[in-house]
């Protein structure tokens, strides 16, 4: 111990746990970090080296007998039935099932999606309903027969601090210096203060800002293995991690159908991984992004206001060097191309990953450091009830570059340091001026960026400055930038002589693409089409046949009567993955039948699957059923008709479902049918 250790003991005596001991059970094993000291809290709580040993024994004993991998769930199954209830450690997701009017529980490593659950757990926590949450569960074995479920929870317990006390928590800080609770917070995330200098300490400061400034727009991009995504995965039970994918207005925003707010509503914190690979198939994605970037709330049917921060981490493929010395590349490079100036410009501060340390063990503590659920059950209570912002507004002093979102930018970072750092709210000058200078360092990065991007000098004000205590004007640079003219003397529009060179575009790892292909001019006009797929042909798929006619739809209407085998089922879950592609889709009607030989319980849980994954993206499946209906159509609002011979199932079973085509519907074999695509 050292004395850091030994005032933190004295003042914050059971919230503490020592990192070191974290680290000697975190390898092998997939549990975040909060789950993992909940544990070490309990059985840790010590100095004595062996309480200390048999406390590790204590919680790798219960992740053994509790904690279920993936592979282990049908043997985690067995033992609930075996012994009529076991208590798991597991991530428990709640859903509520339109048609069966009910609420089911499941558990994401025990691989159950219906467990039965009471109202009051859900009640209790909401969070159940939208992301889960890690929780100490106890399963029980369902003996009625009579009852379409197996399990059912019997207890429920959040793995997060029953109490949190922050004047406790303000009066600790209050006895402590300000570079002695900068060591301590970063400890706390497992990081050695020593090993660090004040900037790169600011650095990872900057990383928790969007888990304590509500409604704080974050960015970092940089190279890869520096732990860009840990703060927002392992650190707090109120952030979420999006890796990824796509993003939808239903499940960021607001799902109309179930009338739900979406993830912005539940979380402090919206963490956007891999920023580069994100794909927004509907537009209304961005525009609703911006408004809620810019003031935390948004319209949609109704509105909604939500106390959520964003936080977009990313990789940088190229040198910082090569972008500020380069008229073609910019530090937002790998971003989608859906973010345009106006998203770029609610960013609030630009992290320079590239200044992060690579993850490495020599940067990590082994010193004390506050239980990781504490300090996030603190930044928590700060981010939803804490307001410095008016006192920053009073004390702070700006030059005459900065303008509106450049003041709020810069205004937000300083309240989050002033929330993380003195949380008792004493602040000196010095140590304020400190903040103020980051920020604006941080907010210029933003603008710099922007200005190289625009053609005219809408962000020419560049030269972003403070005010300090002596009343002298400080001009803030960025050093990276700092004598490259490419960045701080960007050129602008060409002239007529020159119009016909133009910059090479980049692609996703910013290299330049020569023989990307420029978009038609004049679009080719949709023709009624009268085809023949001829048996054992390739290259067909339900996007190659109806993608091109969706345009500007809403709705389709697809009649069948064969949707009900499971491989048919299969078929229509496809289809209707290839007609969700257009965004404008917002309904999908099925009107199909079954006979004596339909497994009419396997047809109705298929449907219902589909229809309650369907709501998920905002888009709502109506199921009907027509004893008399014998063609196969499928009716697109906007006027176009689709007839498919066999309707959904033109394809050949494979000869083996590890053969080319088993996924690939474009590399499966075909059997003879006629397509005819017709206007109303």
């Amino acid at each position: 111990m050292d004395a850091l250790d030994s005032k933190l003991i004295e003042i914050f005596d059971g919230k503490l746990v020592r990192k070191d001991l974290l680290q000697r059970i975190k390898k092998g094993t997939n549990v975040p970090t909060f789950v993992l000291e909940f544990l070490l809290a309990r059985y840790c709580a010590s100095d004595d080296e062996d309480e200390i040993h048999a406390g590790l024994e204590a919680v790798l004993e219960t992740l053994s007998d509790n904690y279920v991998r993936p592979d282990e769930s049908n043997a985690a199954q067995s033992k609930v039935a075996t012994k009529g209830k076991h208590s798991f450690i597991d991530k428990v997701h709640v859903r509520y099932v339109e048609s069966q009017r009910r609420h089911w529980a499941s558990l994401e490593n025990f691989n159950s999606q219906k467990i039965a659950i009471g109202e009051k757990f859900y009640k209790e926590n909401k969070r159940l309903l939208e992301g889960g949450i890690w929780a100490e569960v106890k399963l029980a074995y369902n003996e009625v027969d009579e009852d379409d479920y197996a399990f059912y929870i019997e207890s429920l317990r959040p793995i997060q601090l029953s109490r949190f006390d922050f004047n406790e928590y303000k009066d600790g800080r209050a006895l402590m210096t300000r570079d002695e609770w900068m060591d301590a917070i970063l400890r706390s995330v497992g990081l050695e203060a020593s090993k660090l200098t004040p900037r790169v300490k600011f650095h990872f400061l900057l990383r928790l800002a969007p888990l304590v400034e509500a409604n704080f727009n974050f960015i970092e991009l940089g190279p890869r293995g520096t732990g860009k995504s840990y703060f927002y995965s392992e650190f707090s039970p109120y952030s979420t991690l999006i890796s990824g994918g796509q993003a939808t207005v239903a499940t960021l925003f607001y799902n109309k159908n179930r009338k739900e707010t979406g993830l912005v509503g539940h979380w402090d914190t919206i963490a956007f991984d891999e920023v580069g690979n994100m794909k927004v198939k509907d537009p209304d994605v961005i525009q609703i992004l911006k408004d809620f970037m810019a003031n935390g709330r948004f319209s949609r049917g109704k509105e909604v206001i939500a106390d959520a921060s964003t936080a977009f981490v990313g990789n940088l493929d190229l040198s910082v060097n090569q972008v500020v010395n380069s008229s073609k590349y910019d530090l937002f490079q790998p971003l989608p191309k859906e973010f345009d100036l106006a998203v770029m410009d609610r960013f609030y501060a630009y992290l320079p990953g590239w200044e992060m340390p690579k993850n490495s063990s020599e940067y990590l503590t082994s010193n004390y450091g506050f239980i990781t659920d504490y300090l996030a059950e603190a930044f928590h209570h700060q981010l939803k009830s804490v307001n410095v912002y008016e006192m920053v507004n009073k004390r702070i002093k700006l030059g005459r570059a900065i303008e509106g979102r450049d003041e709020k930018g810069i205004k937000k970072t300083v309240c989050a340091f002033i929330k993380m750092l003195h949380p008792h709210g004493q602040c000196s000058d010095e140590e304020f001026e400190q903040y103020v200078e980051y920020a604006v360092e941080c907010r210029r990065r933003v603008k710099e960026q922007m200005n190289k991007r625009k053609p005219d000098d809408e962000f020419a004000n560049i030269d972003l400055s403070y005010i300090n205590s002596k009343g002298e004007e400080i001009i803030v640079r960025c050093p990276e930038s700092i004598g490259a003219l490419a960045t701080l003397q960007p050129s602008r529009a060409v002239s007529e002589d020159e119009s016909e060179t133009t910059d090479v575009p980049l692609n996703e790892s910013g290299s330049s693409v020569t023989d990307v292909p420029l978009e038609p001019a004049i679009v080719a006009e949709l023709k009624e089409q009268h085809y023949t797929i001829n048996y054992d042909s390739t290259g067909y798929s339900y996007e190659s046949i109806i993608t091109s006619y969706l345009k500007g739809a809403k709705s389709v209407v697809i009649e069948d009567p064969y949707i009900r085998a499971k491989h048919q089922l299969n078929n229509f879950v496809r289809f209707c993955e290839a007609v969700i592609k257009q965004p404008s889709i917002d309904k999908i009607t099925l009107i199909t039948s079954y006979d004596d030989h339909t497994d009419v319980k396997e047809m109705a849980e298929a449907l219902q699957d589909l229809q309650q994954s369907l709501l998920e993206l905002d888009v709502k499946l109506d199921v009907q059923v027509n004893e008399n209906l014998h063609d196969r159509e499928i009716r697109i609002d906007n006027g176009w008709t689709v007839k498919i011979g066999r309707g959904l199932d033109f394809f050949q079973k494979p000869e083996s479902w590890f053969g080319v085509g088993v996924n690939d519907l474009l590399l499966r074999k075909c059997l003879e049918t006629k397509v005819d695509i017709f206007k109303h």
